[in-house]
């Protein structure tokens, strides 16, 4: 599915992009066309303007076809014109009569007379003002313009003209191609980042639903069980009844708090912008909560070590960082070895409010540390359910502190101890 979408993605980038390469340079090369035309155009006028006159003077007769000679010799030249034809053009001018028949030519160059009487038959047979044609492997343009015994015909070699264009549509081509190579491996990076983070969630989403499924399903059987052996035994009373009874409430509750953990974490995540805060003291919701958890920690054999400073006021909900307080402390006395100590430490430094909750034990090993905080996540399943865990807890933790503008963190030594750090 992801494959799918990522190639939809790429296809469509690169679709997009060169539709938008495709425009700029078709833009580029009509504004470029219309630019050399024009400057042919009036190149070609230019030519034609400069001979025009003695043309229509009916002065001294230019040599005949096939006898070209340059533009500074000849009685057609007259005097010096006061539009002087481009130096580098290689052009020449032909007089028609009414009926299409050479009568007079002037080049600037020499010429060849077959050069010249094709390229006139070209310009007879396109049969326009002006226009342009291929001759010999050379690209020529003219214009026509209307004498009182015929036509003046103005030639001039366009081929270099015509190969900045066709030079321009290869470099457009070539550099096309390279962009479309480069774009497709850059999209692709691009894309697969892009969905790498969608892919993330999905991900998650099916280990949740899976998790979830799973640990609902362990109760659900406990439950159905139990019941079959009420109802294969419906001659007992309730009394002589009631260790399954227990067995189905205390399966009940622990479904009762799964759910209940579940629907907490998603609407805290629901309400993040709109949840209200205000200030309190930090220092003194710590210590009420280990007054209440003293009796506990020592029933377990535990010693309890706390440095709390005073008067630590930060922005927030009391009762979700004593919720989140008491997560850790739950979690120190669950993984905390016979006789170990828990150790909880609540300072401020360098512009932050740091609560630390250490314990002895077991420890974490490194490839958990960055997956305990996920939802159902835990490091040893069984032991988790034997104390009557859900991998819910430090998810629950994370987000509320994360919701308070702060970040949780957990560090271990594997055999020794375990610290759970949070920085507001």
């Amino acid at each position: 599915m992801f494959k799918q979408l990522r190639n939809r993605f790429l296809i469509l980038n690169l679709a997009t992009i060169s539709i938008l390469m495709l425009v700029a340079f078709a833009s580029i090369y009509i504004i470029t066309y219309r630019d050399v035309q024009n400057d042919v155009r009036m190149d070609l006028m230019r030519i034609s303007d400069s001979y025009l006159r003695p043309f229509d003077a009916g002065g001294q007769q230019p040599p005949r076809s096939g006898q070209a000679t340059t533009g500074s010799s000849g009685s057609l030249a007259g005097s010096p014109n006061q539009n002087t034809p481009p130096e580098r053009a290689v052009a020449f001018m032909i007089e028609t009569d009414s009926s299409g028949k050479q009568v007079n030519s002037k080049s600037q160059v020499e010429i060849d007379g077959s050069v010249s009487s094709s390229a006139l038959q070209e310009a007879i047979a396109i049969n326009t003002d002006q226009g342009q044609f291929s001759l010999d492997g050379s690209d020529w343009a003219f214009v026509r313009q209307p004498l009182n015994s015929g036509h003046l015909y103005t030639f001039m070699d366009v081929t270099a003209q015509q190969g900045i264009l066709t030079n321009l549509i290869y470099t457009f081509t070539a550099v096309g191609v390279v962009m479309l190579i480069l774009l497709f491996f850059t999209s692709r990076y691009f894309a697969n980042r892009s969905i790498r983070p969608v892919q993330d969630a999905f991900d998650k989403q099916k280990q949740f639903i899976a998790d979830a499924s799973h640990e609902l399903k362990t109760p659900l059987a406990v439950i159905n069980t139990n019941a079959d052996v009420l109802l294969a035994n419906p001659d007992e009373t309730i009394r002589s009844q009631s260790k399954w009874l227990h067995y189905i409430k205390g399966e009940t509750e622990r479904m009762s708090r799964l759910t209940g953990d579940l629907l907490y974490l998603t609407e805290m995540e629901d309400a993040r912008p709109t949840m209200m805060h205000s200030t309190f003291d930090l220092s003194e919701t710590a210590e009420n909560l280990i007054l209440t958890m003293e009796a506990v920690i020592f029933e377990k054999e535990l010693s309890l070590e706390y440095d709390i400073t005073p008067g630590l006021m930060i922005e927030g909900s009391s009762q979700q960082m004593q919720q989140v307080i008491m997560i850790l402390l739950d979690n120190a006395i669950k993984y905390c070895n016979p006789r170990g100590s828990i150790t909880l430490a609540l300072h401020r430094h360098n512009q932050q409010t740091v609560l630390s909750v250490s314990n002895t034990g077991e420890g974490i090993a490194p490839q958990h540390l960055d997956r305990i905080f996920d939802r159902f996540y835990r490091t040893d399943a069984s032991r988790a359910r034997s104390q009557g865990g859900h991998g819910l807890g430090l998810a629950i933790a994370k987000s509320i502190v994360e919701q308070h503008g702060g970040r949780i963190e957990a560090k271990s030594t594997v055999g020794e101890s375990t610290t759970f750090s949070i920085y507001l």
